[in-house]
């Protein structure tokens, strides 16, 4: 039995639920390399993992959720900014699986019911948007909710880190066994993949890459400024590690993450991310969204503009999903 398939057994041991559609393709998009002269890319389309118009977090609710039946809850909390991506895949995996669903969303300058939030309302999620920031003083009002459940004579289960920032690392680990299986398939190697992260899909990424001996080295481009980044998805790979029984240790060395990227703020719209957005959908047909994959995109062409990727490299760019968000940010896009 090779690594990937021992990953791959060690994985399918760990509680889960089927949520989406895996393996999701990886994509090459040469009008894109051609249009950026070299060089060669591929995009891993998490943005196509069936469930509620895709996204990363199908992946990563696959444990989490998967956790939380196992332990014998019948509903989930969880709670993020108003657009959340997350949120919006919570709600629909609950509504797949008959779980009872309540968000807690941030009141922010998106808190309209149009994209992510339109959709928490349509999968029949209890929703309340509170003034309290997205952080940990929405964990207290997760948690604070979930206490009154329990009195209801409900059996709630909190999305919240460490737990979930842990199983979102073994979700991706699985992501990359994915990849590390495509790339023999289409008799690439590839030398870098880039993705929108911050926590758990970068450090799945990078435990997965170290566990098989990969020669791509995962590089995140934050969404957002977190100053424990860098601790967060060491403590998270490295806790999945343990999960998983591997033997792998993920470093700080072992995480390239840049946050140049974010703009004013999370959740706000560059100029560069608008010009990647469009650049992307006019090259291969494929929409990125506005706060996450757009940025890493803008930070992917400027990588190859100032010559740190080589025309010959072959690139794997990780399409986190976030498209509904889209519609949330109509006036900026139109303008």
């Amino acid at each position: 039995m090779n690594t990937r398939e021992r990953l791959i057994q060690k994985i399918a041991q760990m509680p889960q639920v089927h949520l989406g559609h895996f393996p999701t393709p990886l994509e090459e998009c040469p009008r894109l390399s051609e249009a950026l002269g070299g060089p060669r890319i591929f995009i891993k389309r998490e943005d196509c993992s069936g469930l509620a118009f895709g996204g990363n977090k199908v992946r990563q609710l696959t444990f989490t959720i998967g956790d939380a039946v196992a332990q014998g809850a019948d509903t989930i909390v969880h709670g993020a900014a108003s657009q959340s991506n997350h949120c919006r895949q919570t709600a629909a995996a609950c509504g797949k699986l008959g779980l009872n669903c309540y968000l807690r969303l941030a009141r922010d300058h998106k808190s309209i019911v149009q994209g992510n939030l339109l959709l928490d309302h349509l999968a029949g999620a209890d929703v309340q948007v509170v003034d309290v920031p997205f952080g940990p003083e929405l964990d207290v009002v997760k948690y604070e909710l979930a206490e009154s459940l329990k009195e209801q004579g409900l059996k709630p289960h909190v999305i919240a880190s460490p737990r979930s920032t842990a199983l979102a690392a073994v979700a991706f680990t699985w992501c990359i066994a994915e990849i590390h299986q495509q790339q023999q398939q289409l008799g690439i190697d590839a030398e870098h993949l880039y993705t929108a992260s911050a926590g758990g899909t970068q450090a799945g990424l990078v435990l997965g890459a170290k566990t098989l001996g990969m020669k791509l080295k995962p590089f995140g481009c934050a969404p957002i400024h977190w100053d424990d980044k860098i601790e967060r998805m060491r403590t998270a790979a490295n806790t999945a590690a343990e999960l998983l029984a591997l033997d792998t240790r993920v470093t700080d060395a072992d995480i390239q993450n840049t946050d140049d990227y974010i703009g004013k703020a999370y959740g706000y719209l560059t100029s560069e991310c608008i010009e990647a957005l469009k650049f992307v959908a006019n090259t291969e047909g494929i929409f990125l969204d506005p706060v996450y994959t757009a940025k890493t995109m803008a930070c992917l062409i400027e990588h190859i503009q100032q010559g740190q990727i080589g025309s010959d490299d072959t690139v794997i760019f990780l399409h986190t999903g976030g498209t509904p968000a889209l519609f949330a940010y109509h006036e900026e896009l139109a303008s």
